[in-house]
C-alpha cells in the first residue's frame, strides 16, 4: 500500500538538495498516512478542481498557489467564514489531501513553470538563455500577444507598448516575480519584450510606458498569473507518471478567474 505522504517523500527526494526547509510546501488539509488513489496537479485548488478531483477518484491535489486565499494558507482569519467551511469540509468529506508544492518546485532544475510554458508556446527552439530569454522570429508586437493568447488558450491578455513595434529577444518571468525584479532583469537582460504572470500597476506597466515615451523599444505582455503558470503544472503530470506508474495522475486546469466585460 502506498501511502500520500510516501509520494509526497519521493517527489520531493527528486529536489536537488538542499530543500527549502521555511516552506509553504506543506499539507493544508487532510490525511497524508491514506492509501493513495490518484493524483491531480493544477495551479491552484479551487472548488471547482476539488469537485473534479472527486470525480476523477483521485484524492491527493498538487497545488502550486494557495488553497485559502492568503499566501500561508493561514484560516483563523476565515473560522467563521461560510466559503472557507463549505470548502473544508468538501474537503474532510471526501478525504481529500491537498499539497502545495511551490518553493521547492521552483527549485527542480530545469523549473517545471518554464519548461511548460516554453513547451506551451512552441519555443524549445529559441531557447537563447538560461530558458528565460528566447530569440524568436520577428514578429510585431500585436502580432506576438495574439500568438500567446492562441496557444495558451487565453480569452483576454494586456500588453503595454506600440502594437507594431518588432519583436525578436523576449524574456518571461511567470507568476508574480513584482516590479522590481522585473525592470531590473529587462535593464541586464535587454529584451525587447518582457512577458509576465502578473503585476502591481504602478510598478513595470508605468516603466514600460514611460520607456516608450522616451522612444524605447519595449513591449510588456501580462498573461494573468495562472495562465503563466498553469503549463508547468501540467507539465509535471509527465514527469510524475515514470516516477509512479501504477498512480492515475491527471492535470486539472483552475482556469482563468476574471469575466470580461
Amino acid at each position: 500500500m502506498t501511502s500520500i505522504q510516501s509520494v509526497i517523500d519521493t517527489i520531493l527526494s527528486r529536489i536537488p538538495d538542499p530543500l527549502v526547509i521555511d516552506t509553504v510546501d506543506t499539507i493544508k488539509a487532510g490525511d497524508p498516512s491514506q492509501h493513495i488513489t490518484g493524483i491531480v496537479t493544477t495551479f491552484l485548488a479551487s472548488q471547482a478542481v476539488l469537485e473534479k478531483a472527486v470525480r476523477l477518484g483521485v484524492n491527493l491535489i498538487i497545488t502550486h498557489e494557495p488553497t485559502f486565499y492568503n499566501h500561508l494558507d493561514e484560516t483563523d482569519w476565515l473560522s467563521d467564514d461560510p466559503i472557507f467551511q463549505e470548502k473544508r469540509e468538501y474537503i474532510e468529506r471526501h478525504n481529500l489531501v491537498i499539497w502545495r508544492f511551490h518553493d521547492n518546485l521552483h527549485r527542480h532544475q530545469p523549473d517545471p513553470t518554464i519548461v511548460g510554458i516554453s513547451k506551451a508556446l512552441g519555443w524549445d527552439d529559441y531557447i537563447e538563455e538560461q530558458q528565460v530569454i528566447f530569440k524568436i522570429p520577428v514578429v510585431s508586437l500585436s502580432e506576438l500577444a495574439q500568438m500567446i493568447k492562441n496557444r495558451l488558450g487565453i480569452e483576454r491578455l494586456r500588453m503595454v507598448g506600440d502594437p507594431e513595434m518588432v519583436c525578436q529577444r523576449v524574456g518571461i518571468l511567470v507568476g508574480a516575480w513584482g516590479g522590481r525584479n522585473h525592470m531590473n532583469f529587462w535593464r541586464k537582460s535587454g529584451v525587447d519584450v518582457l512577458i509576465v504572470g502578473e503585476i502591481d500597476e504602478w510598478e513595470t506597466n508605468e516603466y514600460t510606458r514611460d520607456a516608450v515615451i522616451q522612444g524605447r523599444n519595449r513591449g510588456l505582455i501580462i498573461t494573468g498569473h495562472a495562465n503563466s503558470e498553469e503549463p508547468g503544472m501540467e507539465w509535471l503530470v509527465d514527469w510524475l507518471r515514470p516516477i509512479f506508474p501504477d498512480v492515475p495522475i491527471h492535470h486539472v486546469p483552475v482556469g482563468d478567474p476574471f469575466i470580461y466585460v
